[in-house]
């Protein structure tokens, strides 16, 4: 776990360089970069975008399907002003592993390809010179990993991976990488709670530093005027008349926190939140004691060329698309996105449900995934697994939880959950997590086909169900679809008739479609086809009092592996690869722009 996670700021006492660009880059098949010296550099490399996912640059097959141990390379230069200063290299993401080295000193080495981590730098680096920092990467997949898979050997010596997911294994410095320098004590962490009603709201926040607990802390409005006051480690920010953070009405606040040393501030940081709070009543999803009805999507950091790369181009389009269609909220399936993007949520007012990449949980997958026919709670992988599952929801709790657009912690994505050896696994995953979040969010997982109402074993741990539910695609699909709304309505009664009192949220649903394709009558794949798949789930949704959300399965069409299922990548989207809508997106803007915000309020 991770000390602190602040997002990177330039003030009058921190520096943040961004280090994007060329790095230099290299494949390591032989597991030899470190005996061949490459921790300072290497020759012959390749010139690779940084923030990129390595793979889609490349026209030959064997580049773009590596997988093994491969370097980046940057030199930097460390201005002579950072001299008594903590200096840092902070990784967006580097997946899935990696070591740092600084001049050929090893720094420290990371696990987990979707969050940030920081390397401190301070005593490797040559003050007034040229630097240059390598990283040891791997993108192997296995059982005792997040996101879960297999890493197989081909007969011609080449690995593969073999992921228990459906979307591509994307690989590489996915993210931005800071060079910072921040004062030696300096402040680490903060957290904020809220209470809220139309004439008051309080910020109750706690504040973290390397040293003391002296601290000036400041609340600001949208126009910078200052309309609350404390002091201490902890307190209370009192705000008379505010303007609460809204769904798609946000308004920001910038709180500042100023670490003291005799009177005198020695570090400075601030950021902005929202007012407002959250939490489960019954059937109901409330935001500032309000219901609402989530719509949406599920969504996945995927675009042409640069992969799963952040690039602040496809979000600009992404959050214009949901605002266009009329949506509120999405799930970071699967896995936590670039800090970006929920800053991007944050000023939007888009809810957001965070989600771990604990995605593969499940060996009975769908045969095109490579699944094998038993519980993967049975494996012995599992106490491992544990150990870097739980690490990386602490690390996504502590990087996340001042945004006022994250609304729930998804734990998990469709594990198996239809055998008793899931459930130590789970209560051991939410007794280890109830506490992590200081405002106590909803915490959820995915449930899909096989985790039915009467098959699973692990229905009492979340706090709002997301099921994933594909009748009419992968089955009772094309003439038969009416049979899979009469199954769906079947399952849904039986959590009518139940004594759960919780919500549901769709968080899955879909057909492959192919752009452009129209035939009449519809056929599975035509644009037709998937605008009467979603006709029929909004049916069942308007039908059930306790269904509060409904996201499509996908955004926007994704890269998979291949397969004999997919054509070119996950065709789901409701808009297609470069974001340009399908029929369906003209359909769903329809629905979702005519639906109040708390749809079924009070039912």
């Amino acid at each position: 776990m991770e000390k602190g996670l602040l997002y990177p700021v330039t003030n009058q006492f921190r520096q943040d360089q961004k280090l994007d660009g060329l790095w230099d880059f290299k494949f390591d098949p032989q597991a030899q970069g470190e005996a061949k010296g490459w921790t300072t550099g290497f020759d012959d490399p390749i010139k690779m975008p940084v923030p990129a996912s390595f793979n889609d640059f490349f026209t030959d097959k064997d580049s773009r399907e590596y997988t093994g141990d491969f370097w980046y390379a940057k030199k930097f230069f460390v201005p002579t002003y950072m001299d008594g200063q903590t200096i840092q290299l902070r990784f967006g993401a580097a997946t899935h592993r990696a070591t740092v080295y600084v001049n050929g000193q090893e720094i420290r080495s990371h696990e987990g390809g979707f969050l940030p981590f920081t390397a401190d730098i301070t005593d490797a680096v040559k003050l007034g010179q040229e630097n240059i920092v390598t990283l040891k990467m791997n993108n192997e997949l296995h059982r005792d990993a997040l996101p879960a898979g297999d890493t197989a050997t081909l007969k011609n010596g080449k690995k593969m991976a073999k992921p228990f997911f459906d979307f591509y294994n994307y690989s590489g410095l996915n993210r931005s990488v800071h060079l910072l320098a921040v004062p030696k004590n300096h402040i680490y962490d903060y957290s904020t709670t809220y209470d809220v009603s139309e004439d008051q709201a309080t910020v109750h926040y706690s504040v973290q530093a390397t040293d003391g607990s002296n601290f000036k802390v400041s609340l600001s409005d949208g126009d910078g005027k200052v309309v609350a006051t404390a002091e201490g480690q902890t307190g209370d920010l009192v705000v008379k008349n505010p303007t609460l953070w809204q769904v798609r009405d946000a308004y920001l606040y910038t709180i500042k926190f100023e670490l003291l040393d005799a009177g005198k501030a020695v570090d400075e940081y601030s950021d902005e939140i929202g007012l407002r709070t959250i939490e489960i009543k019954g059937h109901e999803i409330l935001v500032n004691h309000k219901s609402v009805y989530l719509r949406g999507f599920g969504r996945h950091e995927d675009s042409i060329y640069a992969g799963r790369a952040f690039d602040l181009n496809v979000e600009r389009r992404d959050m214009n698309l949901m605002k266009w269609i009329g949506a509120n909220s999405f799930r970071s399936s699967h896995y936590p996105y670039d800090e970006q993007v929920y800053k991007f949520a944050d000023r939007e007012g888009i809810l957001i449900t965070d989600e771990v990449p604990a995605v593969g949980f499940k060996m009975a997958a769908a045969s095109f995934l490579g699944g094998l026919n038993q519980s993967f709670f049975d494996g012995d992988w599992i106490d491992e697994l544990y150990k870097k599952h739980i690490d990386q929801v602490k690390d996504m709790i502590k990087r996340d939880k001042n945004h006022p657009s994250v609304l729930a912690w998804s734990l998990c994505n469709e594990p198996d959950t239809s055998t008793d050896s899931a459930v130590p696994y789970f209560t051991k995953l939410f007794n280890d997590s109830k506490d992590l979040d200081p405002e106590q969010r909803p915490r959820t997982f995915t449930l899909n086909e096989d985790d039915t109402f009467e098959k699973s074993k692990c229905l009492k741990f979340p706090d709002f169900y997301l099921l994933n539910r594909y009748p009419g695609w992968y089955h009772k699909w094309g003439y038969e679809i009416s049979d899979g709304e009469a199954g769906l309505r079947a399952e849904l009664d039986e959590w009518k008739n139940s004594d759960i009192d919780k919500p549901i949220v769709f968080s899955e649903y879909g057909a492959d479609t192919e752009p452009g394709l129209h035939k009449l009558p519809s056929i599975m794949w035509s644009e037709e086809y998937q605008i009467e798949l979603l006709d029929m789930f909004d049916r069942v949704f308007d039908s059930y009092d306790f269904i509060r959300g409904e996201q499509p399965w996908n955004l926007a069409d994704f890269q998979t592996v291949e397969g004999n299922m997919r054509v070119n990548g996950n065709k789901k989207g409701i808009f297609t690869r470069d974001r340009q809508p399908k029929a369906a997106a003209f359909y769903l803007k329809k629905r979702w722009t005519s639906l109040p915000l708390d749809y079924k309020a009070g039912k």
